[in-house]
């Protein structure tokens, strides 16, 4: 689309919303509508995921897509009423007998561009937050996952007049002139890199916004840890989607003592999950060929200035780089020059750095930018706590790694470098909505007192009033 075709549809969507409010009713009825085209288009969508990437696991789209879209539509539809009632607050002792409540209501028209690793959960997942509050929709997926934009398109047309919710498909100028328009708010998730033009583009109509980047995230193994345990549940959470996640560990920091135990661990944790090996249909292939090679010369730089390079598992020769698979790597040893350092990894490739004390690692991790999410691998509450505090990351999970995104009522979000605001359940609402402050004043008002001309016993009585608020 052009730049002016998008900023009519941007117009036409803005008529509409100014035209009527939705009700509760009509919102439960766009989640139960998104629900139910969902589910007639699955098979499309797995096979489009598959065709993406060249070999998408089926089972990873069901699980890691597709459950947590339509459990975020369960969870929304059941507590919607409850985030959309007004809530009293208790009025201020000096404005008295006036009443005070909040309410949230709708901001207008929002810009959503998602993301091409997970492009059902990342483009669906902030619309039923958007639905929810109340807004219209202009969502825009990602072009590096044509054919799966392209089923979400038909999903959404099916369903959803364009003047309410409607898709925007195209390439990178596309997505440029996208995020340039004077959107009531726009969420964007991907890279850093992008993320700055985003936010760039964004200010020049003062458009708020959210943004879900990434980063470098750490997952720090405490030596009275299981090793085995944190080497299965870790090289787990990172091979899911062969490790293009915006929270899959980007790191490990790990005693110095177990180095040996680790990588041993987590070969046999690979092997476990990919007894077949890496070209089997549950082990995902890299989305493009310039994200394999990249991927292949932060290994080949690693190499090449001396660190120690462990591929875990069976690599199956020269059709690895024909079919774009890239099986998961232990790196030891690594300068913190290197890019594979420097860069978010997003891919099976897995540094390993030492420490001696604790407090070594988290020195490690509040060294570099804040990270998208934090794992630590404890069974002690109090250096559990200690680590809390001690660190700042967008969201942390104990004894496992990336399911504190799964949890509706707590929110998602980057700090700094990996990320601006929020959403998720009632965050997610909140995000995309206007928290509006009222006052209800009395007929009869203490206030009408305060008024000029100040006479002398209204110099007492303020006085007397910040004579109380000084206490």
């Amino acid at each position: 689309m052009s730049p002016e075709a998008l900023q009519h549809l941007l117009d036409r969507q803005r008529r509409a919303f100014r035209a009527s409010t939705t009700t509760y009713k009509q919102r439960m009825q766009a989640l139960a509508d998104l629900r139910d085209a969902l589910h007639r288009h699955e098979a499309s969508l797995i096979q489009a995921m598959h065709d993406d990437f060249g070999n998408r696991s089926s089972e990873e789209t069901r699980l890691l897509e597709l459950f947590p879209t339509y459990a975020a539509i369960r969870h929304t539809r059941r507590h919607l009423r409850w985030w959309m009632r007004k809530r009293r607050v208790l009025g201020s002792w000096f404005l008295q007998p006036a009443s005070a409540w909040y309410q949230y209501q709708a901001l207008g028209v929002v810009g959503i561009m998602g993301a091409w690793n997970y492009p059902i959960q990342l483009c669906l997942g902030p619309l039923i937050d958007a639905i929810a509050a109340g807004n219209h929709v202009m969502l825009k997926p990602s072009e590096m996952a044509p054919r799966t934009a392209e089923v979400i398109e038909k999903l959404i047309s099916e369903v959803f007049v364009p003047e309410y919710i409607t898709v925007v498909n195209g390439d990178v100028d596309t997505a440029r002139a996208f995020s340039a328009l004077p959107f009531d708010h726009l969420l964007f998730t991907g890279s850093t890199h992008v993320g700055r033009q985003v936010m760039k583009a964004a200010a020049e109509n003062l458009t708020p916004v959210t943004l879900e980047l990434g980063g470098k995230s750490p997952a720090i193994i405490h030596p009275s840890f299981s090793t085995t345990l944190a080497a299965s549940r870790i090289m787990t959470d990172k091979l899911y989607n062969a490790g293009q996640t915006c929270i899959a560990p980007d790191y490990v920091l790990l005693h110095e003592s177990q180095v040996q135990a680790f990588s041993d661990a987590a070969e046999a944790a690979v092997r476990a999950r990919y007894p077949d090996g890496f070209g089997s249909i549950d082990y995902t292939h890299i989305i493009s060929d310039a994200h394999f090679k990249r991927l292949f010369r932060l290994v080949e730089e690693a190499q090449e200035s001396g660190a120690r390079v462990r591929r875990l598992g069976t690599t199956l020769g020269s059709t690895e780089s024909e079919l774009k698979i890239f099986p998961p790597v232990l790196v030891f040893d690594a300068k913190s020059s290197l890019s594979l350092m420097q860069e978010e990894i997003f891919g099976p490739i897995l540094p390993v750095i030492t420490y001696k004390e604790l407090d070594e690692a988290i020195e490690v991790v509040n060294r570099g930018e804040r990270p998208l999410a934090l794992y630590y691998f404890d069974t002690n509450r109090r250096r559990i706590a200690s680590v809390l505090e001690k660190t700042i990351a967008g969201g942390v999970t104990i004894n496992d790694c990336i399911y504190h995104i799964g949890q509706h009522r707590l929110p998602f979000g980057g700090v700094g470098q990996s990320g601006i605001g929020h959403y998720h359940g009632f965050d997610g609402f909140v995000t995309f909505s206007k928290k509006k402050p009222v006052m209800h004043q009395s007929r009869f008002a203490a206030t009408a007192v305060l008024a000029a001309p100040f006479t002398g016993a209204k110099k007492k009585l303020i006085d007397v009033l910040l004579q109380l608020v000084r206490r």
